[in-house]
């Protein structure tokens, strides 16, 4: 198995079920997302947050 798949399944069993119902949601949805070709589109918020952090950096002269 997936090393990221064995972490998830340690986690969710480990975590509050309200947070493993809301995870297992999640990433149910990132699988329809992946399946459907729709992930490739979407940005991810590590590249968006590189984005605004560019945005935010004083101009050099």
């Amino acid at each position: 198995m997936d090393a990221l798949a064995e972490k998830l399944d340690t986690k969710l069993r480990t975590w509050k079920p309200a947070t493993a119902a809301e995870v297992r949601q999640r990433v149910a949805e990132m699988i329809e997302l992946a399946d459907s070709g729709i992930l490739d589109l979407m940005r991810s918020r590590a590249r968006e947050q590189a984005v605004l952090d560019i945005l935010d950096e004083p101009p050099t002269r």
